[in-house]
């Protein structure tokens, strides 16, 4: 079982059951009936050629998406938190994205929350019940004492998964700001959230089996949201990831070369800029391009709230960054 919302053993029973024959992610493809008779090269061009559909569907919401990530941007920039909470794959991909942030945009941790049904255990092993608790949902959220400033972004293909679905409803009772992410169409998910985004995807190869399709559809809206709202943040300058974290000997590498690409300068000049700043990309690049030293690099960028080239016309004024 992939999407955990698909228990026919739920409490519910058949009120469930006839609830998931509604839903598109849930339907079944009878010209695929005897696919398990194919050659395998066969199942993979048909696996792929349904891959394949996912983007236009993902393009078809980016106004939502769009709107959905300034207003998280603007709610960062004062503080706020990413928080996103789901069940099951949804939750697990959630947790990912989450994971993903420090060491790209050397957020701190506790900025963007992976939340998933049945806490860290779930990420390895299936949680029952877990996904069926919106009660669970308000207490996992109830933990981090939400602000205004803080954004939930509810996780679930079908769009009825009771842990998501309590996590918006509790949210927005909280005053954050609140997105529900699913792959159906008048979803009880987007219902209940300020930004409603659907991506109908169609239903799966596997009748059911939404890690396929609607897992490939949440990780590129995850991958939006987290990376826009980290641009519209300052935390790359252009296309570089100038605030990534060199915690390893690759990321210390990639550090080197992005001070390179932004600015130029040789080996040497690179070294002297990353050991005067600590390691910090942005910084030394603004030692560089901007000709301050560290301190007044560290401070010009306190000013411009982290952003490069603000920091970049602060330092050298009447220039074009």
């Amino acid at each position: 079982m992939t999407d955990t919302t698909a228990r026919a053993d739920a409490p519910s029973g058949g009120g469930l059951r006839a609830q998931l024959e509604t839903l598109t992610t849930e339907a079944f493809r009878p010209e695929l009936a005897e696919i398990d008779r194919l050659s395998t090269l066969e199942i993979a061009r048909t696996m792929n050629a349904e891959d394949a559909t996912v983007p236009g569907a993902v393009a078809r919401v980016l106004p939502e998406i769009a709107a959905a990530i300034d207003q998280i941007a603007e709610r960062m920039a004062r503080g706020g938190r990413l928080v996103y909470a789901g069940a099951g794959t949804a939750g697990r991909l959630g947790v990912l994205d989450a994971s993903e942030c420090p060491p790209t945009f050397n957020t701190d941790p506790a900025e963007v929350v992976g939340l998933i049904a049945g806490g860290p255990t779930a990420l390895v092993t299936s949680v029952e019940g877990a996904e069926d608790s919106a009660e669970l949902a308000a207490g996992d959220l109830a933990a981090l004492a939400l602000t205004a400033d803080d954004t939930v972004v509810g996780i679930s293909a079908s769009g009825r998964t009771p842990y998501a679905v309590g996590a918006v409803e509790y949210a927005r009772g909280a005053g954050a700001l609140t997105v529900g992410l699913s792959c159906n169409a008048g979803s009880a998910l987007a219902a209940a959230a300020d930004h409603g985004i659907e991506v109908v995807v169609g239903p799966e190869l596997l009748t059911g089996s939404t890690r396929l399709k609607s897992g490939t559809a949440q990780k590129l809206v995850l991958n939006m949201i987290s990376t826009l709202t980290m641009i519209r943040l300052g935390k790359t300058y252009g296309n570089l990831m100038v605030d990534v974290r060199a915690s390893n000997e690759k990321l210390r590498a990639r550090s080197r070369r992005i001070v390179a690409l932004a600015t130029g300068a040789g080996d040497e000049e690179i070294e002297a800029a990353l050991t005067a700043t600590g390691g910090e990309v942005k910084n030394a690049i603004l030692t560089i391009l901007g000709g301050v030293d560290a301190p007044a690099a560290d401070r010009l960028l306190t000013d411009a709230r982290g952003h490069l080239r603000e920091a970049l016309a602060a330092a050298r004024p009447g220039s074009t960054t």
